[in-house]
């Protein structure tokens, strides 16, 4: 068994967030433009959702996974009338899209090591990632924990293209989660407001990501066993 890589310092891409109407939906999505079966993932009795993982890390991407969501329909603890979920879930548009073209690349989560501080410097340059909320599930090898940042509003922001901001606790999903045969060949992000992306991704340190401009989209390009594959929001 190989050691888990070593818990990145800087600013990093956690994960890439598919959004499916339901589980079995993006699993089916998942095998026939993927060309694999994701893995077991988990609940989140914060949020009333649901996922399946698969790891698409690199040398580039040292800790990266991709991340299939749903609402949860039997969700233990339903959230409060008025709350929202994170990552846009709860908005009409976004929802009726993916269920009428079916599961969609919407978002992208990245990795700080302090997650308040990059908060502030966004704040800073006026724009509001949102509350730090403390997350958990539960896995077979015990809790899993991180914070995240999550307006109440829900919304991603920039069409989804700055990303949400998440610090994990002592145990990463990847470190003990198998190779999948997809991994991640490349991120682009491109935005009519690209110089305010460009620097609201500076003050969270995230520097390695460019940012172009034109029309708002995500372009994720993957090494799977049917090739390279593009899927974009």
């Amino acid at each position: 068994m190989h050691p888990a890589p070593a818990a990145p310092t800087a600013p990093t891409l956690d994960h890439l967030v598919v959004m499916a109407t339901n589980l079995d939906d993006g699993v089916a999505w998942c095998e026939a433009t993927l060309g694999v079966t994701p893995g077991p993932g988990g609940e989140h009795p914060l949020m009333g959702t649901h996922n399946r993982l698969l790891k698409i890390a690199t040398p580039d991407f040292l800790t990266a996974y991709l991340e299939i969501i749903a609402i949860n329909p039997v969700a233990a603890s339903p959230l409060p009338a008025r709350a929202r979920r994170w990552f846009d879930m709860d908005d009409p548009a976004l929802k009726a899209r993916v269920a009428q073209l079916g599961p969609a690349l919407v978002h992208a989560v990245v990795s700080v090591t302090d997650i308040r501080t990059a908060v502030a410097a966004l704040g800073a340059q006026g724009l509001d990632r949102g509350e730090v909320l403390q997350a958990s599930r539960p896995t077979d090898r015990g809790l899993l924990q991180w914070q995240i940042t999550v307006r109440p509003d829900g919304q991603r922001l920039f069409d989804g293209c700055l990303p949400t901001l998440i610090q994990w606790g002592p145990t990463h999903p990847t470190d003990h989660m198998p190779a999948s045969g997809v991994t991640l060949h490349s991120l682009r992000v491109q935005h009519p407001q690209a110089d305010t992306l460009r620097a609201a991704y500076r003050g969270t340190g995230w520097t390695t990501q460019a940012v172009d401009t034109g029309a708002p989209r995500l372009i994720a390009t993957l090494q799977t066993p049917k090739g390279l594959i593009e899927i974009t929001t």
